[in-house]
């Protein structure tokens, strides 16, 4: 018996943010899936460490180092992956930082670290993606927003403006695009179980993991959404199921 047709068989995907969390388990959905996976992250060890794991499992992956809130690395990354692949099907901005201080205590610093990596990479990554696609007739966006970018968080001035900006901006842009055979929606998760949530368990207990019991007793379902769940909810929007649902975002 045949076995069943992958559901991104064929399609070149990068994934910025890879290393760990989301990205990464998006990443390793993605290459059993069948896609070739470019694993775009500043941590090059765990980027590597994700690229072997695809690997192991019979997948195709490569790493590149990209800083996404410099111009210069998100080219090279679009570039590169065009050189190794000759397209790009799929793009997740995935790559953010979390922040959690109340507004009169958060430095400009910080305002402007967090909004260049969570909201400018976005930008950046869209800005030099989209003439790919648009040449090769269409192609998938993703874009990591937060349920902070939808209700706010508290004391996350820096972060819940980003993540909103986010959100709006990939409203815009499928407006734009959607005549190009462009898709682009965001997925806005709730409380992950990634090393971004210490910020949060580190305000409730010197002990993070006192923090994180303390923290999951509060949730509606009692505990964190695994990385696993907001991959799955990736693939469904990478997939070619979708091809009318553009400028949405999806609340996890």
């Amino acid at each position: 018996m045949d076995e069943p047709r992958k559901r991104l068989s064929g399609k070149v995907a990068i994934i910025t943010g890879s290393a760990s969390g989301i990205g990464r388990a998006t990443a390793l959905l993605f290459g059993r899936e069948g896609a070739q996976v470019v694993i775009a992250d500043i941590n090059e060890a765990g980027g590597r460490r994700t690229v072997d794991a695809i690997r192991e499992r019979g997948g195709e992956a490569l790493f590149v180092f990209a800083d996404v809130t410099v111009a210069a690395d998100v080219q090279r990354m679009i570039n590169g992956t065009v050189e190794a692949y000759g397209r790009i099907d799929i793009l997740m901005n995935n790559a953010g930082i979390g922040h959690r201080v109340p507004v009169v205590e958060c430095s400009e610093e910080d305002w402007d670290r967090v909004i260049a990596t969570d909201l400018k990479s976005v930008f950046l990554g869209c800005k030099y993606a989209i003439p790919v696609m648009v040449r090769q007739g269409g192609g998938t966006i993703i874009n990591t927003a937060s349920g902070a970018g939808l209700l706010g968080a508290p004391r996350s001035p820096a972060y819940s403006a980003a993540k909103g900006g986010v959100v709006i901006l990939t409203k815009q842009i499928a407006n734009d695009y959607a005549r190009d055979n462009i898709r682009i929606n965001a997925i806005c998760p709730g409380a992950v179980d990634t090393p971004l949530m210490a910020v949060v368990y580190r305000d409730i207990s010197e002990d993070l993991e006192e923090g994180k019991r303390i923290y999951e007793s509060r949730l509606p379902r009692g505990k964190l959404i695994a990385p696993e769940e907001v991959a799955h909810t990736a693939l469904y929007l990478a997939s070619d199921e979708l091809g009318f649902i553009t400028g949405n975002p999806f609340f996890v």
